[in-house]
């Protein structure tokens, strides 16, 4: 087991990581930008250095400065969070080549996973049902015709990176044709690359995806799915898990079909395969998160497992200690995303509190929310035992959330917490464009 972990990251996901890793034992080291010298993450750590500058290509994705840092505190891993480095292949090559570990899976499974193209194909060889779609296209002829194949409407997405960024929802050619830079060049700005590839739209469809976790042993299990169906332009704002929408022979059926796709792609660490679910009751994959996703808290309320603890534990070696057999999915856990709508500063901020209820953040009094850096300003995750019950629990929480001096987005939540759409839990990814 690692003495000392470096947090490559900001915000409420490295107050999240170095919480856990206090629990384990472990000792932290936080890097920060010059924007983030008052952070949160920065105080609760037992070492910080400074990495850059607050735009984030000086600091938070500097390889070169992390790994120094590393170094010279004498770290052993480096945990990346989500985001930022979470999923670049190059910093995993350069944390082995200095002897430190990265905790997430190896460059190489990266490498093969990270893109899109590429993971569709291993798991329509593993047995997923993929969406119907193009290999990488070569400029906008190429686009036009794989579209026009696959027919109209289809999605265009980039073949890197993810967050919604160089997605675009096309209707035909002329409308393809305008968008196809636009998303071409949001990707590269995003990602680095540019490429884009083409799928089938489906439509009415939910958003599942279900987590697992897998160690060296080529033990996997499944911890249920997430429905994160209530997206406004591709970013999630609400995730609840078990979804309302699958039926217990279909989540058994999926968790078993998952569990030997990663088996034989020989996976390790914590991921998240993400689907489309159509009204039917079939799922089709769409792609693989080789990382933590933002929305973990959700399934670690339901399942009561601590993700993080089991990305570090793997990591080091460490087998699972349960299998899919002692894993309980009973009861309702729903998360609500709080993003800030402008920057400002925090003047008063008051958290609700009770059983089961939990507000992941790097908020306090006086936190100045930067304009450099996602929006994200916490995450409120409550657990009940019933649907009903949980539907009460979070209207209630955030009724109680204040977060006085920054825009935010409660009252959206709560409008759509008690939505018809939401309450009978009929809504799939229709529901901003949809009367409800």
């Amino acid at each position: 087991m690692y003495s000392k972990i470096l947090i490559a990251n900001r915000g409420e996901i490295a107050v999240r990581i170095i919480r856990a890793c206090k629990e384990m034992g472990i000792a932290t080291v936080a890097v920060y930008s010059q924007a983030d010298a008052e952070a949160l993450h920065v105080a609760l750590a037992d070492e910080s250095f400074c990495i850059g500058k607050a735009e984030a290509s000086d600091s938070y994705l500097n390889k070169e400065r992390i790994i120094s840092a590393a170094l010279v505190s004498g770290a052993q891993a480096i945990h990346p969070g989500y985001g930022f480095l979470s999923e670049n292949s190059g910093f995993a090559h350069l944390c082995r080549k200095n002897g430190i570990a990265f905790i997430g899976p190896s460059p190489e499974n990266m490498d093969r996973l990270g893109d899109k193209e590429r993971i569709k194909r291993l798991m329509s060889e593993a047995g997923l049902t993929v969406i119907p779609g193009s290999k990488v296209v070569n400029g906008i002829e190429e686009a036009v015709s794989e579209a026009e194949r696959i027919g109209y409407p289809v999605m265009m997405k980039a073949r890197s990176g993810g967050g919604g960024r160089g997605i675009r929802l096309v209707g035909g050619r002329q409308e393809l044709e305008s968008a196809y830079p636009a998303a071409a060049a949001e990707a590269k700005a995003a990602f680095g690359d540019g490429a884009l590839y083409i799928e089938k739209y489906i439509n009415p469809a939910r958003h599942i995806e279900i987590q697992i976790l897998a160690d060296e042993a080529g033990n996997v299990v499944c911890l249920g799915e997430r429905d994160c169906s209530i997206q406004r332009k591709n970013q999630k704002l609400i995730e609840e898990a078990p979804s309302p929408a699958v039926k217990p022979e279909r989540r058994s059926e999926i968790f078993e079909m998952v569990s030997a796709a990663i088996k034989k792609i020989g996976y390790t660490g914590a991921g998240t395969l993400e689907f489309l679910y159509d009204a039917a009751g079939n799922f089709y994959f769409m792609e693989m998160n080789v990382r933590l996703q933002v929305e973990h808290p959700v399934t670690e309320a339901l399942t009561g497992i601590d993700l993080v603890k089991w990305q570090i534990r793997i990591s080091s070696g460490i087998p699972l200690s349960f299998t899919q057999k002692d894993i309980d999915l009973s009861g309702s856990a729903i998360e609500c995303r709080i993003n800030a709508l402008s920057p400002g500063k925090v003047e008063f901020l008051h958290v609700p509190g009770g059983p089961f209820v939990r507000f992941d953040t790097y908020l306090m009094a006086g936190t100045k929310v930067s304009p450099y850096y996602d929006s994200l300003l916490g995450k409120l995750i409550i657990y009940a035992g019933k649907r009903e019950e949980a539907l009460r629990k979070m209207k209630a929480a955030l009724c109680e959330l204040v977060i006085d001096g920054v825009p935010n987005n409660i009252e959206e939540q709560i409008d759509i917490i008690g939505s018809e759409a939401f309450m009978n839990g009929t809504y799939n990814l229709n529901y901003f464009t949809e009367a409800r």
